[in-house]
């Protein structure tokens, strides 16, 4: 009974040396797929208030949810793991255990997949074919990752040290597979007018208002719908749909009438309309 509590928990650890390194890139590098998302709209995520905290602020419900499903996943692998191995008389964990032995054998392993993450990058700037992917990600595991993988399998804090690579490895390539997400679904809003659930999970606002002016409280831009992406510095940052444009109007001579969020389109429906009355 002491073994099996000992392996459970074991495991546990190693999933958690794991999944830390993973989570603390992939924030990291999600404010880059912040700035890839505004810069689709001609803005930075400053000028829209968005920072560190306030991007932590809006994702709180997500990453609630995110544990929440993170923590059945998490058992349930625990559970088959232990199932398989019991099925197996043990010889799945000996397997395991005898690969975890051989240095070269866990070094290859680990260098393959650090170079398998790199397919995020190449996505960003292009987009390679599998068969080059895999060319890549060999070339890069044997190349870069390979010998120093095998060098810190000498120690125990070298091994350690393996995981926290391997996991802030994993956690950026995910990270550029997001920002490239993220900049499909900014260009998406920007032809469609509607955000899709990504983006409303890094706390995208798709939220719309009729701009009208403080002095008379008057329709402006002959009432159209804007899509408000932000404000700071006294300033409201709008998207003009109909127009392709964005703007910037001082919070002080701008009122905000009839606001909704999600608003539900029409199929078929495509920003632009008046855009393209005005080319000549």
């Amino acid at each position: 009974m002491t073994r099996e509590g000992g392996g459970v928990l074991e495991l546990l650890e190693r999933i958690g040396s794991v999944v830390v390194p993973i989570a603390v890139a992939l924030y990291a590098v999600l404010y880059i797929g912040i700035e890839q998302m505004y810069a689709v709209f001609g803005v930075n995520p400053q000028q829209v208030g968005v920072d560190q905290s306030v991007l932590l602020g809006r994702m709180t419900s997500t990453l609630v949810l995110l544990l929440l499903v993170a923590m059945p996943l998490l058992g349930v692998v625990v559970g088959v793991g232990w199932l398989i191995d019991k099925m197996t008389g043990g010889a799945a964990s000996r397997l395991v255990r005898k690969l975890r032995e051989r240095p070269w054998i866990a070094a290859a392993l680990a260098a393959l997949w650090c170079g398998a993450t790199y397919w995020g990058v190449l996505r960003l700037f292009g987009d390679p074919d599998l068969f080059a992917m895999v060319v890549i990600a060999v070339g890069l595991g044997v190349l870069a990752f390979l010998i120093p993988f095998r060098l810190l399998r000498r120690k125990p804090i070298g091994r350690a040290g393996t995981k926290v690579i391997v996991g802030g490895m994993t956690g950026v390539g995910l990270g550029f597979l997001l920002i490239l997400g993220l900049v499909e679904g900014a260009v998406d809003v920007q032809n469609s007018g509607q955000a899709n659930e990504l983006l409303n999970a890094v706390g995208f606002q798709d939220q719309w208002a009729v701009i009208k002016s403080a002095e008379d409280d008057k329709p402006l831009y002959d009432g159209r719908w804007m899509m408000l992406l932000g404000e700071s510095d006294g300033t409201y940052v709008l998207y003009d749909c109909d127009k392709l444009e964005t703007l910037r109007r001082p919070m002080e001579t701008t009122n905000l009438g009839q606001i909704q969020l999600d608003p539900e389109r029409e199929k078929g429906f495509t920003c632009g309309s008046l855009a393209q009355q005005d080319t000549p």
